[in-house]
């Protein structure tokens, strides 16, 4: 019997069952549906779209790719760059704040079932204020400790950060089950060719533009009554 469940490890990672916090999440969704720029399901994928090729691939794929060797080398000093890197890079304090609060509770969450030492390290590093824990770190931190690829771990991020805005769709009334599938199918080749395009990046090379997406996010935050935490 193989004992190689690296492929069983990325599906829980980025399933929305593992209680990383994701699912809380809409990265601004919620404001383009309240702003009554989200029509149906072709302007939903088009907003996943971009965020994919604009700001998940080139910042947060960028960031997993690089966290990832340092974890394979055991060089705690360049995850915490890199954590430090993306953490600044996250203009909106609301998602900033998200994306820690998620990448602390997926350390937190694995450590539960698996105490390797360098995760360990990890997770000492946070609570003493000396490391983030931003979710793509944190996600390429524990993929690393699970044997997952580090293709594997890019697909994975990419394809859960993919589910959970069309899950918010979803659950604002945007779109059906139906159609939810359906993006999700239709977006395969976009989560390939970024992961393709950015896994070689060096973390110098992080970069994101999304202008319109960072002003509704700032709008998000400050509004009272609201289904999702971004």
């Amino acid at each position: 019997m193989s004992t190689d469940f690296s492929d069983l490890s990325i599906l829980q990672l980025s399933d929305s069952f593992f209680p990383s916090g994701t699912y809380t999440m809409s990265n601004g969704l919620e404001m383009f549906y309240l702003k009554k720029s989200l029509q149906g399901a072709d302007d939903v994928k088009s907003l996943v779209q971009i965020f994919l090729e604009q700001q998940v691939g080139p910042a947060d794929c960028v960031a997993a790719s690089n966290a990832y060797d340092c974890a394979q080398a055991k060089d705690m000093a360049g995850v915490i760059t890199i954590d430090e890197t993306i953490f600044r890079m996250r203009l909106v304090r609301e998602i900033r704040e998200a994306s820690i609060r998620s990448g602390r509770q997926l350390v937190k969450s694995v450590l539960s079932f698996n105490k390797d030492s360098f995760l360990v390290q990890y997770h000492d590093k946070i609570t003493q204020l000396n490391a983030h824990g931003t979710y793509p770190v944190a996600f390429s931190v524990a993929s690393n400790v699970l044997g997952i690829s580090k293709r594997s771990c890019c697909l994975g991020m990419c394809y859960g950060f993919t589910v959970s805005m069309v899950g918010a769709a979803l659950r604002l009334g945007i779109i059906q089950h139906m159609e939810g599938q359906k993006i999700i199918n239709s977006l395969k080749p976009t989560i390939s060719k970024t992961v393709s395009d950015y896994i070689g990046k060096n973390y110098h090379q992080i970069w994101q533009f999304t202008p319109q997406a960072d002003l509704y996010q700032m709008q998000h935050e400050k509004i009272d009554a609201k289904m999702f935490v971004t």
